[in-house]
């Protein structure tokens, strides 16, 4: 008796769970464009991946002579290296202010900044309100991740 309620309590809700799981998986990866993508997850150190693409040293506010520098942080690693693309656009019509291309650039825990050997720096000469959107695609040119701020200039 007491072999068929621990059997009852604790085995079958655990096989009944499973079975569920599987079918309910199985189903969902039988839908078109569906994957199961566990390359994307960990940790780069001790950041988090809440916001796997961070734009560093991006003021709110510059004058018209003061260049726009900011450097670019990867905390997924999946994406240790790639083609980076930063580009600043007029809020509101997007028009195309600057675009820079970094090409072939790598990260690890000794050197986690991007660009490499060179720095994003770029003088907006017009006031107004502007977005700048950072974008970064794996060496295999088949994923990318991407992250956009605002700041203003007067």
């Amino acid at each position: 008796m007491a072999k068929g309620i621990t059997f009852v309590v604790y085995v079958l809700p655990v096989a009944l769970s499973l079975i569920f799981g599987t079918i309910v998986i199985s189903g969902i990866l039988q839908e078109p464009d569906r994957e199961l993508n566990f390359a994307q997850m960990g940790s780069f150190g001790n950041i988090s991946l809440d916001k796997p693409l961070k734009i560093i040293g991006l003021q709110k506010q510059y004058s018209t002579s003061d260049p726009v520098q900011i450097q670019v942080i990867i905390e997924d690693i999946s994406f240790s290296c790639g083609d980076l693309y930063i580009s600043i656009y007029t809020l509101g019509n997007s028009n195309v202010i600057t675009q820079s291309g970094y090409f072939e650039q790598c990260f690890d825990s000794e050197n986690p900044f991007l660009p490499n050997n060179a720095r994003f720096s770029e003088i907006v000469d017009n006031p107004g309100r502007y977005e700048i959107v950072v974008e970064f695609l794996d060496k295999d040119q088949e994923n990318s991740i991407t992250t956009s701020e605002e700041f203003n200039v007067k």
